[in-house]
């Protein structure tokens, strides 16, 4: 590189160097303690969930009625991915779910024009309409849960409690927000006879508006004297059930309390909100999620400080429980991967001193913690933490980060043994491999550009591989140009007049070796081609994987019973399954803790969690095992336990996921117009789906019928009677549910008042011909007098997709199953189903399978941006189509040793894989870039082709090994992990492969392109 040379500037500036060094030393030691500690990347959650009440209604009612009209306008919202809606009767609950290329800073726009839209069209919904409401919350990490148990308090004294520990939780530092888990709403019941009041000549409406003009909040006026203005106020609300029962009534010429003609007492809400339990005891929870930018570490010590500082003024009896963790997970997980990087750097070391000698090595040991220095302040700049994804990165790029170092340094070394000064050394360098190695490093940057670009959910979860990778490889040629010369000319030293620098034994074998190989080049050429068409071969033997499960030692256990079971029902099946484990010594042995959420799933506690919506018969156990080993022994177990004991159950037994969430290992959905219709398929799909041999558990998210019993008034009988339909529903509802009247204003609550009919909870369906409805005139009559009653059946619950009825047919895996192989094995069978289906109707992959060929295809949709980049980069450094021929002609055989890697090791064929994958490309075209240019400048020095590649080769050959080999080797620390095991063995096998390629097949092919022959057969044709 001719012009200004900033080695040369930076050896005659040395003190100015010198501190840039420092500074930069000690900017790294304090970005690094300053850096964030997060477990996984922040995730932008492009789902916004609407939901609307409609009361009373039927459940095709309020889908033609409110979740049509909703969706409709849905539909319009720029950057829709899909809808996605779960109806009950009289209940809608809505998915708008963004596409994956929605940037975050556009997803408030796109909440706010659904806010917008949805309130200009709500004059269109039916009257009674509550809501809709809007959570564009929804992915909120709760990472630190406490649940407080009471032993001789009552519900409301634990709820004072854990409300006050709430607000003072509220004030700590990096808390964001703190929501309630398991707390159940008082209500004030009034139970009265119909037939009593009736009896008293008193209609049961006169009685409620009575409280209801009682209980009311208006404002009374000002006064106003002199200099003084004196609010009024009016007595009479009530603040207790006392109040409510005291309540009198003039009935004829008698006066009567409430408490003589009905029953006042104190409950809660029936049925009751989703409970809370943790190690099977009733709970009251308190979930903190963290504020954006926070410090989960920080956090996790602040609030244990007050926490334990709160729980010191806690009466005797009341206890916190940590239920989940996330900073001690996080601590945890971060002190691996900081092990693991030292153990990767420690590596490195070893490999630069084995090889290098001693002083050299130690010059390549020095740049690294300097380029890490350099690396962490502009993470901190960036917001980028350390989790995951970035401390995975680090290790990644560690090996690649020494290769500029171990180039300039063997550079330097070389033209020490030629006699040069250390001046001249340390420059030469720059001048003549900088700007190949500024090509190298942004060819290689270049190759996670999939990673950066990816618009997709798994894109943003791995942005930051690219981030990382790219400021740590820009940041290790900054260090080999500025810092390596100076730290060489400190360190090196010339060899001894006497001492002649001989060629290492490895390097004459090398030698030898690929002398042979470009004689016989053509044999050379067609077994590397043969071995890349064998791998092609055999990747089709290479398990496929989305993203493998969490190593985090929790199981989440799903219950479902049918859908038309009641909360309590679900309560008892967890009550026994709970029993379960605390009595079973071979499940009680392995676990730490559980928790359990009963009528919905567990709060998102955890980033990548498929959070479950409030159902009442659905129940979510969250089991933290004691170790993996312990884990992986209780899912077995825990799966014949739901099986054995609990068959009437769906239930399901597994980790935590990585990566997007996707729940059920295996889905497919079925969609079409007609429900009954779209029924029949998925049974037939379900059958198929169990038909392998390897899927357990198979499933719907909705099915079966439920019974109802419809009523029917008999509308001229009514009539004569001063009866409407409506009045009999007021009536039925109020007599059998309840009817709010008033609120109590208790403290920080409101207490909602209900007046019903003295056992109106306990009807059966015989009894409830005989119940009394109040006429006009005060008398009752039966209900069977003037209605009929018939049994029918009606599905309790619709998905829906882009407004089409929508059946999700789901299933769980043998151990050791991966989702894309059992979707392979089914495809042709549901391909033939799918052929027969009717005009309208069609079957389509869900689950992992979908979400990743939706990853794996924003990937690759940036793959020729890529290429572009690569290829601009390389023919301005090349300048010579032949040479990048040759290049490209030797980036995909890396291929031969992925294959052979994740073979060999059992590693499935993953989404980190195939980041690694195309990372290689840019590793691999560096080496080759490299080492053509040093072709190139041996040919301008006069030399022969041969001649000029096979001491090009030599040359290149310990930088390019040392390089291979402390990236293979580098890479163990992160090799056995969960998240990093397959991209690990791909690079380390690809990069291993390619390597050894660069240094025989690239010089063969390079002779054999530009017609190079042996030094005889040349002398021969001279004198010839």
């Amino acid at each position: 590189m001719s012009g200004f040379n900033l080695s040369e500037w930076a050896i005659r500036n040395r003190s100015i160097t010198l501190f840039i060094m420092i500074v930069a030393l000690f900017a790294g030691i304090a970005s690094f303690y300053q850096l964030g500690r997060a477990e996984d990347p922040p995730f932008t959650f492009r789902t916004m969930v609407v939901r609307a009440v409609w009361p009373g209604a039927t459940l095709d009612e309020t889908i033609r009625q409110v979740t049509e009209r909703l969706e409709r306008t849905l539909q319009e919202v720029p950057n829709l991915d899909d809808l996605r809606s779960f109806t009950r009767a009289g209940d809608t609950t809505i998915f708008v779910n963004l596409k994956g290329s929605t940037a975050g800073n556009e997803v408030p726009d796109a909440w706010y024009q659904v806010r917008k839209r949805v309130a200009d069209m709500r004059h269109t919904l039916p009257q009674g309409i509550v809501g809709p409401f809007f959570n564009d919350e929804f992915g909120d990490t709760f990472g630190i849960i406490y649940a407080f148990t009471a032993d001789g308090f009552t519900h409301r004294e634990l709820r004072d409690q854990v409300e006050d520990i709430r607000s003072q939780l509220l004030q700590v530092q990096d808390v964001s927000r703190i929501d309630i888990l398991g707390a159940q709403d008082e209500v004030k019941d009034i139970d009265f006879s119909v037939e009593r009041l009736a009896g008293l000549g008193f209609d049961p409406s006169a009685l409620i508006g009575a409280l209801q003009a009682q209980n009311i909040v208006i404002p009374a006026g000002v006064l106003r004297t002199g200099e003084e203005t004196i609010a009024l106020r009016v007595s009479g609300a009530f603040a207790s059930e006392q109040d409510i029962a005291a309540v009198t009534f003039a009935i004829g010429d008698r006066m009567l309390r409430l408490s003589d003609i009905a029953v006042v007492r104190r409950g809660f809400t029936d049925p009751p909100q989703p409970m809370f339990r943790v190690n099977g005891q009733p709970a009251i929870g308190l979930a903190i999620a963290m504020r954006e930018g926070g410090d989960t570490l920080a956090l996790g010590r602040n609030v244990g400080q007050a926490i334990k500082k709160i729980a010191a003024d806690l009466p005797v009896g009341i206890e916190a429980r940590l239920v989940a963790d996330q900073p001690l997970t996080v601590d945890l997980a971060i002190n691996e991967f900081t092990t693991s990087l030292w153990q990767a750097i420690a590596i490195v070391l070893v490999v630069s001193f084995v090889a290098l000698g001693v002083r050299a090595g130690t010059v390549v040991a020095i740049t690294i913690p300097l380029t890490l220095a350099v690396v962490f302040p502009i993470m901190d700049l960036a917001n980028i933490d350390l989790q995951r994804i970035s401390l995975g990165a680090l290790i990644i790029a560690l090996a690649l980060m020494v290769d500029d170092a171990m180039t300039t340094i063997d550079a330097m070394s070389r033209r020490l043994a030629a006699g040069d000064d250390k001046v001249s050394a340390g420059i030469y360098a720059y001048r003549h491999l900088a700007f190949a190695m500024l090509t190298g490093t942004l060819v290689t940057i270049a190759g996670f550009v999939p990673v950066g670009f990816a618009q997709s959910s798994a894109g943003e979860y791995t942005f930051s591989i690219f981030a990382v990778v790219g400021i740590a490889l820009l940041a290790s040629w900054f260090v080999a140009m500025v810092f390596a010369p100076l730290i060489g000319m400190a360190l090196l030293q010339p060899p001894k007049a006497d001492q002649v620098d001989k060629p290492s034994r490895v390097t004459e074998l090398y030698r030898s070796f690929l002398t042979l190989a470009m004689r016989a080049r053509w044999f050379t050429i067609a077994v590397t081609v043969g071995a890349f068409i064998a791998s092609l071969v055999a990747l089709g033997q290479v398990p496929r994987q989305f993203f493998p499960a969490s190593d985090r030692p929790e199981l989440l256990i799903d219950l479902r019973l049918p859908q038309n079971a009641s909360i309590h029902a679900t309560e008892q099946l967890v009550n026994r399954f709970e029993q379960f484990l605390r009595d079973d010594p071979d499940l009680a042995s392995g676990i730490e803790r559980w928790s359990t959420y009963i009528g919905q799933g567990a709060i998102r506690f955890y980033l990548p969690l498929d959070v479950q919506l409030a159902n009442p018969f659905f129940a979510q156990a969250v089991i933290v095992s004691k170790d993996i080993v312990a884990r992986e022994r209780l899912r077995p177990r825990l799966e014949r336990l739901l099986a054995e004991e609990f068959p009437q159950v769906v239930g399901n037994v597994a980790p935590l996921e990585l990566g997007p969430p996707v729940g059920w290992p295996v889905q497919y959905r079925v969609l079409g117009p007609n429900p009954t219709r779209l029924r029949e398929i998925a049974l037939q799909l379900g059958e198929i789906v169990a038909s392998h041999p390897r899927t357990l558990r198979v499933n719907f998210d909705w099915m079966e019928p439920e019974r109802e019993l419809r009523i029917r008034i008999d509308q001229e009988k009514a009539r004569l009677l001063g009866l409407s339909s409506q009045a009999v529903a007021t009536a039925l509802g109020g007599n059998i549910s309840g009817r709010n009247i008033t609120q109590v204003r208790d403290d920080i609550y409101l207490i909602n008042v209900i007046a019903r009919e003295a056992g109106g909870q306990t009807l059966s369906i015989e009894t409830l011909r005989t119940l009394p409805v109040s006429m006009p005139d005060g008398r009752t009559i039966p209900l069977a007098q003037f209605a009929t009653f018939e049994y029918g059946q009606a599905y309790p619950l619709v998905w829906r997709r882009d407004r089409l009825p929508t059946l999700t047919v789901k299933a769980g895996l043998a151990p050791g199953m991966l989702p894309e192989s059992v979707v392979s094995d089914l495809t042709e069978a549901i391909a033939g189903l799918n052929a027969k289906l009717p005009a309208g109707y069609r079957i389509e992959v869900g689950g992992s399978v979908e979400e990743s060929a939706e990853s794996q295809a924003s990937v690759f949709a940036v793959v020729p941006l890529m290429i572009l980049i690569m290829l601009t980069l390389l023919i301005f450094q090349l300048k010579s189509f032949q040479l990048l021929a040759i290049v490209l002609s030797l980036v995909p055989l890396g291929l031969i040793g992925v294959v052979a890697a994740l073979l060999a090791s059992g590693k499935p064929l993953g989404f980190v894989a195939i980041l690694g994958i195309l990372a290689l490309v840019g590793m691999i075209a560096k080496n080759a870039v490299i080492l053509i240019d040093q072709i190139e400048a041996e040919r301008a020095a006069g030399k022969a082709v041969w001649d000029a590649v096979v001491e090009a080769s030599i040359s290149r050959f310990r930088p390019i090994m040392l390089t291979a080999l402390s990236t293979v080797l580098g890479m163990i620390p992160i090799a056995p992990t969960v998240f990093w095991g397959s991209m690990a063995y791909a690079i380390m096998g690809g990069l291993l492969v390619a390597s050894l390629l660069t240094l025989v097949f690239l010089p063969t092919l390079y002779v054999t392109w530009f017609k190079g022959v042996p030094p005889a057969v040349a002398v021969a044709g001279e004198h010839g």
